[in-house]
């Protein structure tokens, strides 16, 4: 029996092109577990893996989609049984392994996690990798001493997939939060999802010579990179810490050790590609204990496959707000 999946192809001429075709199981790479995939979701990376030029993809015909959530059909490791609601994140699956965007999945065991008890498949995409992510990222900064009543946290980004549920995640904690926005139209979802404050992002791309500012932010998650970064590193307070997760303002950062030296600021790195196991499971285990379900379900955009190439393009323009989850088995 055939499948659907969204093929991205390249041509002679390096022109690439995504559509939905029909595939069969052999068609997959080879893995230790097929997944029966329920939902994905769309991320910054699917969205260059889908647009002009492939962006990250290794080679083709390719299958996108970084994340996914569904059920185990056949396994070969007995850690997972047919039927086991599994999800996955991370590992380039999606960039150097065909990913999500299929009916079907082929993966290595060890890349899966099993779906905590009060969490459905598809609230496990409505999480997905950017919500996996921001809850590394408040895990680190907790780890690092963060607590309610230190101060606000800043979230920058606050409107894309890792910006909303890392509000979310820490209103629902009880921490004052800060978020960070250029486009006014979403400070009513914002303030939906546990905002207290919303500083307009012109306020952070400003340029200053100073390397220090007024000490205001007892944490941030940092989901833009760049210029902006350096700006929150002269803002926080003694001995706090930013969790760095996204490049989306570019890789380069002006600034200076300042901040860390007389601050004591720490400059935390977020990578969710190859999280050890054990950080995995206990970040899922969190996200079921400590996101509101009624939150996560404003941020959800519902779309299908045949969606996907206009809401690649949609999300590398900046134009995708909360998360998009992927019905892999709706109708176009």
């Amino acid at each position: 029996m055939g499948f659907n999946a969204l093929v991205v192809e390249k041509s002679e001429e390096g022109a690439t092109s995504a559509a939905v075709r029909q595939l069969e199981v052999a068609d997959l790479p080879k893995g230790e577990v097929l997944v029966a995939v329920d939902y994905s979701t769309v991320n910054y990376k699917d969205g260059l893996c889908i647009g002009p030029g492939g962006g990250l993809v290794r080679s083709y015909p390719h299958v996108p989609g970084i994340d996914f959530a569904g059920t185990v059909e056949r396994s070969e490791d007995p850690r997972y049984t047919p039927g086991d609601k599994v999800v996955l994140t991370g590992w380039r699956v999606g960039e150097a392994h065909w990913g999500g965007y299929a009916q079907k999945a082929s993966v290595r065991a060890d890349w899966l996690v099993p779906l905590p008890d009060g969490l459905t498949t598809r609230q496990a995409m409505a999480v997905g990798t950017a919500g996996f992510t921001a809850m590394l990222a408040v895990m680190a900064l907790e780890d690092h001493g963060l607590e309610p009543g230190r101060g606000p946290v800043l979230v920058t980004g606050a409107a894309g997939g890792v910006g909303s549920v890392a509000t979310a995640i820490l209103a629902h904690r009880g921490y004052e939060v800060a978020a960070v926005t250029g486009r006014p139209e979403t400070e009513a979802y914002l303030r939906d999802l546990g905002a207290t404050t919303i500083v307009p992002r012109a306020e952070l791309n400003e340029t200053t010579k100073r390397p220090l500012e007024s000490e205001t932010w007892a944490g941030c998650v940092d989901a833009v990179g760049g210029a902006m970064l350096a700006r929150v590193l002269g803002q926080m307070k003694y001995g706090c810490s930013v969790a760095a997760v996204g490049l989306a303002g570019g890789a380069a950062l002006p600034a200076t050790v300042i901040p860390f030296l007389l601050r004591g600021v720490n400059l935390l790195g977020i990578d969710s590609v190859m999280q050890p196991y054990a950080n995995r499971e206990r970040a899922w285990a969190r996200v079921a204990q400590d996101l509101p379900m009624d939150k996560l379900e404003a941020m959800v955009r519902p779309a299908t496959l045949h969606d996907l190439p206009q809401i690649g393009a949609d999300i590398l323009r900046g134009q995708v707000q909360g998360r998009v989850v992927v019905d892999v088995n709706a109708e176009g």
